[in-house]
């Protein structure tokens, strides 16, 4: 069985349909899928800080994760990261880790707990020339229902601005409360969403 087929569906690369007419030029140029979704690891790592940073300097002026803090989790649980690359390019991404108690502090922003069940979101970024098209509520159903995969896993968590909270929303996450971490004059608003309990989806997910 080969390493594309052995992923649950909603991993595998998106080809273009059967038929699709295709140049012999674009043939050549590269075999890359013209979509694909897998876990990051430390080289997407510059990649992965430049779209952070630019999506979130400019609206908050803090960034999530700094690029020793990526590093840091890309090599501790790069599992629980997750990348949509378009012909090879990088245009969105999610950064997580596990965490061990009821509601996120400090810890949480630079620790992973091993033995967690709890998925910690610390970030998810979209390029700037690939936003206002439906891409991170796409990642996040798919990272979602990659973590409906993982047996260890109960929820996901993350904090966010008031102003996202609808979009998390309708991504399933429902308010927590008021989130005790500060970043600086930024507060944050906690929210999970229940990832257990997924049997059905399970069976017929290819996990």
């Amino acid at each position: 069985m080969s390493a594309v087929s052995a992923l649950p569906f909603f991993l595998k690369p998106l080809h273009a349909p059967l038929g699709s007419p295709v140049s012999p030029g674009r043939q050549r140029r590269h075999t890359l899928p013209a979509s694909e979704f897998r876990s990051l690891n430390t080289e997407d790592a510059t990649s992965v800080f430049e779209i952070e940073r630019e999506a979130f300097i400019s609206v908050s002026g803090e960034c999530p994760l700094h690029l020793d803090e990526v590093r840091h989790f890309l090599t501790l649980c790069p599992e629980l990261s997750l990348g949509w690359f378009v012909e090879g390019r990088l245009v969105a991404f999610i950064i997580g880790s596990l965490w061990d108690q009821d509601r996120l502090t400090n810890d949480a922003l630079t620790l992973h707990k091993p033995h967690g069940t709890t998925v910690h979101i610390h970030v998810l970024a979209v390029h700037r020339t690939f936003r206002q098209q439906g891409k991170g509520s796409i990642l996040m159903w798919r990272y979602l229902q990659y973590l409906r995969c993982l047996p260890y896993v109960r929820r996901a968590v993350l904090m966010c601005e008031d102003f996202l909270v609808p979009f998390y929303q309708k991504s399933g996450f429902k308010v927590q409360g008021p989130c005790e971490i500060t970043v600086g004059p930024l507060t944050f608003i906690e929210m999970q969403c229940p990832v257990r309990g997924h049997a059905f989806m399970r069976r017929n997910s290819g996990c």
